[in-house]
């Protein structure tokens, strides 16, 4: 792997102070966010606010979308990954006011649960908060028989007519109406030449042979929806624009906008090819052609390779899309000075109460073993979890849960309370912190709801911790909206949590129940090798994730092996 980086932990701090730096009117508020500098102003003048926002590696989305006309921040995970619901919070804070705040997120599980999330915990403080979700991949069929289609490119053709229009000082609603038809017009396919490379797993997520291609893929170095022999670029083009033209129903005399997109390593040469076959296909569709931007707007890090997408539109999208902005990434956008960067003043934020300092968790406790033996066993098997996670997934699980199980060894200590609740609360909070894309808020769901079953269960003690447990993976179902059999953590958690309440119930030891609840979970992992998915990112791969089982349900199984040991050692006699 070469890349201009210094640490592959740091890439993201490290890319964004540099946007910052190099953009007067751009201020990096620290943990991801980024906001206009003038964001006090755009609060008083009562105009709604715009957020957006996903993993890095999509530059310049989606802190180059920030400015007059577009977005008033944006929040960034790391490569790759959702960014923490408390990030997104923290950004709807800063900016959010009397007007509101509209979310526009792309149709990836782990930015709609992060987002939502955020949006729920916003509306609990008395804020006004909408999301609009765009799922503009045209490759994937509408039919529910995938995790839905992803949000691709298009979603900047959202920002710039959502943004114009909380710029004309429209109500939430009305913005929020004007941004759900934008994502309804648009449609987008890509196509790659080449993979790409997340810096923390240092090699590709996928392998394309020199005369191969993928079409129909995400924007997260993950398999597209078929691969095949490298084509002429009309042949390319005609082809996506094919698709595209039909999906969205398009017809001769009909007026459209187009977006020829760089995915992050095609030469300008190659997209000016693509674009002058695109406008000339769709001339002789007899389809007018109002508006064409070239350029890098949506990438997947140094991937060739490009997508197009496509809108219909009318005048009042045509004039909002024409309207003058002040951002970065847009044609034509204005660029200041270098700056040694400002700050932006957040809203008021109302600290909680300090509580007075409490003893935290004892050392030589069970349910501090037990958390330890689950880190320790989640950092051992990082490369394990990445290695699984590229062949069916973004390559990130492994990564992401190592990240957590470190942050959790380091703040354990100081965990206030001593009773398991506030512990898992605790634990809850660091999680759903460090944790990105999708596991951070179902993890943060699990432990949550395992606490505050924990406080009000009336079994005996083994018997609340399974009442508990099964609320818990109730919680995660709830929340991701996934069922046994989609292929998901679930399909071990769901059998684990059943074979452990049978065991106990049946008078088994903590030991021997462990092991019952850990081999159900193996043998439903191994399962899930032959199951075709219906959630998360595997859900894009069809029959090509067959053979492999799914890398968060091994997690599971990992976790549960590591609460026996983690006991098991706390048992054992001390010679």
């Amino acid at each position: 792997m070469k890349k201009l980086i210094n640490d592959p932990a740091g890439v993201v701090p490290d890319m964004l102070r540099g946007f910052a730096l190099t953009n007067p009117g751009i201020a990096l508020l620290g943990d991801g966010v980024v906001a206009r500098t003038d964001a006090d102003s755009v609060r008083d003048r009562g105009q709604v606010a715009l957020i957006s926002g996903g993993g890095a590696g999509h530059e310049p989305a989606h802190a180059g979308y920030v400015g007059a006309g577009m977005l008033t921040a944006a929040v960034s995970g790391d490569v790759f990954s959702s960014p923490s619901a408390d990030t997104v919070l923290k950004a709807i804070r800063a900016v959010g006011g009397p007007a509101g705040v509209l979310l526009i997120v792309k149709n990836y599980t782990g930015d709609r649960l992060n987002f939502g999330l955020a949006a729920e915990l916003a509306r609990v403080e008395g804020m006004a908060v909408e999301m609009v979700v765009v799922g503009d991949d045209a490759a994937l069929a509408d039919d529910g028989a995938n995790a839905g289609r992803r949000g691709l490119a298009g979603t900047v053709l959202v920002h710039k007519i959502a943004g114009a229009a909380a710029e004309e000082g429209l109500p939430l609603a009305e913005v929020t109406r004007v941004a759900t038809e934008a994502a309804a017009s648009v449609a987008t396919m890509g196509v790659a030449l080449s993979a790409c490379t997340v810096p923390a797993a240092g090699r590709p997520g996928l392998e394309l042979g020199d005369d191969e291609i993928e079409w129909g893929l995400g924007i997260h170095g993950e398999p597209g929806v078929e691969r095949g022999p490298a084509r002429p670029a009309d042949e390319v083009v005609d082809r996506m624009l094919g698709r595209l033209v039909t999906d969205r129903r398009i017809q001769a005399g009909e007026r459209v906008v187009l977006l020829v997109n760089n995915l992050g390593g095609t030469p300008t040469m190659e997209l000016g090819i693509v674009a002058q076959r695109a406008i000339a296909n769709l001339a002789s569709a007899g389809i007018q052609l109002e508006r064409a931007w070239v350029g890098s707007f949506l990438t997947a890090l140094e991937m060739a390779g490009c997508s197009l997408s496509i809108a219909r539109v009318n005048d009042n999208m045509l004039s909002r899309l024409d309207a003058p902005t002040k951002t970065t990434a847009w044609p034509a956008a204005h660029i200041g000075a270098v700056s040694t960067g400002a700050t932006v003043q957040a809203a008021a934020i109302k600290a909680p109460a300090t509580a007075a300092p409490v003893l935290g968790l004892a050392e030589d406790s069970e349910l501090w073993q037990a958390i330890t033996a689950v880190c320790e066993a989640l950092i051992g098997a990082e490369a394990q979890l990445t290695d699984l996670d590229q062949l069916v997934g973004d390559g990130d699980l492994g990564i992401s849960l190592a990240r957590g199980a470190r942050a959790v060894l380091t703040e354990l200590p100081r965990y206030e309370g001593t009773d398991a609740a506030a512990v898992l609360r605790g634990v809850a909070g660091t999680v759903r912190r460090t944790v990105g894309g999708t596991s951070g808020p179902l993890y943060a769901a699990l432990l949550l709801r395992t606490a505050a079953t924990l406080e009000t269960g009336t079994a005996k003690p083994a018997g609340v911790w399974i009442e508990a447990f099964a609320a818990g993976v109730d919680a995660i179902a709830e929340l991701g909206g996934a069922r046994v059999g989609d292929r998901t953590m679930l399909d071990a958690l769901h059998p684990a949590a059943k074979a452990l309440r049978t065991a106990v119930q049946a008078g088994t030891g903590v030991d021997a129940a462990l092991a019952i609840a850990r081999n159900a979970a193996r043998k439903a992992t191994d399962e899930t090798a032959g199951i075709l998915a219906r959630r998360g990112r595997s859900s894009y791969l069809g029959d090509r994730a067959l053979g492999v089982v799914d890398p968060g349900a091994e997690a599971v199984v990992i976790w549960l092996e590591a609460i026996r040991t983690g006991l098991a050692v706390k048992q054992a006699p001390v010679s």
